[in-house]
């Protein structure tokens, strides 16, 4: 089984979740490691829900952390390969750590701060997580001219009826969708991150 296109889940806090994109084959599972966040998932959490997993990396979300909290709480999470975080300085703060970055990005703010990008990223690789599109065919010009930069990854403006064209049509690195709660403890309703996900499947 594999995917058309690269996916991050965003904010997991259940084994459930985990299991089911993990058999997926999703690429990238997200862990809120900012204790203010109502997604938060505690080192010891994080340890359970991964012990159960294969075939996958792990983020930490860690939007909201100032400069002198992110760096220790990333050692908590050993099993932690990617970083994601809402302020660039942050995460370039992390060069010397080895991991992969994600900056986490409203679109029509990405847009004013091009220059500013091209200025601090030099030669460095980064991933920009575009958030807050309506229609990501509306918005596919921006969308465009940002992945001849960067390895874009949108979080919005797609449903299940249009995730493959879109994913065909723009030159964008992937897709991330969200987690959910769950029902009861094994009991979850994956709803559209589900058909998404099959919609994204290769068939046989």
């Amino acid at each position: 089984m594999a995917l058309k296109t690269f996916v991050k889940i965003n904010h997991i806090t259940n084994l459930t979740d985990a299991r089911y994109c993990s058999g997926m084959t999703v690429n990238l599972l997200g862990f809120c490691i900012n204790p203010e966040d109502p997604n938060f998932v505690s080192p010891e959490e994080f340890e359970e829900i991964t012990g159960w997993l294969s075939g996958v990396e792990y983020v930490g979300e860690s939007s909201g952390l100032p400069d002198e909290e992110l760096r220790e709480k990333l050692a908590k999470y050993p099993g932690i390969t990617w970083v994601e975080h809402d302020r660039l300085n942050q995460l370039l703060s992390l060069s010397d750590l080895g991991l992969s970055f994600i900056y986490k990005c409203n679109l029509d703010e990405i847009n004013h701060l091009d220059q500013e990008l091209k200025e601090k990223l030099g030669p460095k690789s980064i991933y920009l997580h575009l958030t807050n599109i309506e229609s990501a065919i509306e918005k596919q010009a921006e969308i465009r001219r940002l992945s001849e930069k960067f390895q874009v990854i949108l979080a919005d403006g797609f449903n299940p009826n249009d995730v493959v064209e879109i994913t065909e049509e723009l030159p964008i690195y992937g897709i991330s969708l969200n987690g959910g709660t769950e029902i009861k403890a094994g009991l979850r309703d994956f709803d559209q991150m589900a058909e998404i996900l099959e919609a994204l499947e290769f068939e046989d």
